[in-house]
């Protein structure tokens, strides 16, 4: 690897270390940059060839970083119940029209000139089991009883107990079934509440959840916790670097799996939460990964570059019992998320990964904000109402015409998964 540069696992893209950051508006670099405790960005720039000290900036933030620190987004105008109501009925009618003939969602379009990487077939089939199960969850979630959605979900049932079974990685070095099983686990929790007296279905889904969960303590990487990318050395047991945010939703899965009656090896569980514990920062701002947590300061570690990653990781670890994530940090992390938007906005449908500022990847848009709608039911009843409508509005206004909602142009994944995430985080706007 070339000195001063890093490569971000997210999607094979090099990007500058702390420098080379470009603006969409043109051609002005980034030289360095710092984030105060309340939030603010100060840069220093190269003007006519000059370059402002860095120094300087560091010098300006005296106060350690706090995770009860951070900006307070500013007051906006509530939807109402009927506006959140349509929005997920065009986002379920979208979903309804694009399942695939099997019951799945998804397909490998290949029109566009770059993609990120993806082995095939192996990678194709982690991410219509990623995108299928997401969508299952959705359907669920906020189908409600309508027949259509019933019969979307019937055959969806039939394709997971039939294709999940299958899904391993798709090369030494690239293993996306990672989030495969992470979501199938969720997905297939979902279908196994709907079985009713269905004693034969209820067995059935049951042994795939269970293999899945398996699988999932199979792909664990050898330090502990998941990622999807092994660079180093490509063994069986998987020695790249755990990720934050793959390790924060593959706890949230297996939280819910645990709450569900089923048995969770509690060494696997310690060992993702050591792992997230040795990428948190005294801000509750996460690393994109272990092998960048000697660089604390790249841009991608920094509050902006987390702002998709601290409510996966604070969920997880809150969920497992991680006194540190308090109620304050929750709160302080969704204000973050609402007062700092236009950062993931900026990257939201970007086509290269990490291109935006701090290295954000549209990917992590809906993603983050999903996260977020579960936080927000970490908190008291009566204090959820002004991070719902902030996240609500936030949702309405991106839908896209034909009911979907995405952030980053994958194949034709991008469409499905994006809409799910959106939809089951409006269900916890209601």
């Amino acid at each position: 690897m070339q000195r001063g540069v890093v490569v971000l696992r997210g999607a094979m893209v090099v990007v500058g270390l702390l420098s080379a950051i470009s603006v969409a508006n043109g051609g002005r670099q980034l030289a360095a940059a710092a984030e105060g405790v309340d939030g603010e960005t100060v840069a220093a720039e190269r003007v006519e060839g000059q370059t402002i000290a860095a120094e300087k900036v560091a010098t300006e933030t005296v106060a350690a970083p706090s995770g009860l620190a951070g900006p307070k987004p500013r007051a906006i105008e509530a939807p109402t119940p009927k506006q959140i109501d349509e929005a997920i009925g065009r986002g379920i009618d979208f979903l309804l029209r694009r399942q695939n003939s099997d019951g799945s969602w998804g397909l490998p379009d290949m029109k566009r000139p770059y993609q990120v990487t993806a082995p095939i077939p192996g990678a194709h089939h982690a991410f219509r089991a990623g995108t299928s199960a997401l969508c299952i969850s959705a359907l669920c979630e906020a189908g409600g009883d309508r027949p259509d959605v019933q019969k979307a979900l019937d055959r969806a049932e039939q394709w997971a107990c039939q294709v999940l079974p299958h899904l391993r990685r798709a090369t030494p070095d690239v293993f996306y079934n990672s989030w495969g099983h992470i979501y199938s686990i969720a997905a297939l929790l979902q279908l196994r509440a709907r079985c009713g007296d269905d004693s034969a279905m209820l067995q059935r889904i049951e042994d795939v959840l269970k293999q899945q969960m398996e699988l999932l303590e199979r792909y664990e990487v050898v330090d502990g916790g998941w990622a999807y990318y092994d660079f180093e050395i490509g063994t069986k047991k998987p020695a790249g670097s755990s990720i934050s945010f793959v390790t924060g939703a593959a706890l949230v899965s297996l939280d819910a799996a645990k709450k569900a009656g089923f048995q969770i090896d509690r060494k696997t569980i310690d060992r993702a939460i050591e792992s997230i514990h040795r990428q948190r920062k005294s801000d509750f701002s996460y690393c994109y990964g272990e092998y960048l947590k000697y660089n604390p300061m790249h841009p991608v570690n920094r509050p902006a570059g987390s702002l998709g990653r601290s409510q996966c990781c604070n969920l997880a670890l809150r969920l497992w019992g991680d006194e540190a994530v308090t109620d304050d940090v929750v709160r302080t992390w969704l204000d973050r998320l609402y007062a700092r938007n236009g950062w993931l906005d900026i990257g939201r449908k970007r086509p290269i990964p990490h291109e935006s500022h701090f290295a954000i990847a549209g990917y992590f848009f809906y993603f983050g904000h999903y996260y977020g709608a579960r936080c927000i039911e970490l908190l008291p009843k009566e204090q959820r109402g002004p991070y719902q409508t902030q996240l609500a509005r936030i949702l309405i206004d991106l839908q896209e015409k034909d009911g979907s909602w995405w952030d980053f142009p994958m194949y034709d994944y991008h469409q499905q998964y994006g809409t799910a995430f959106a939809l089951m985080s409006l269900v916890r706007c209601r």
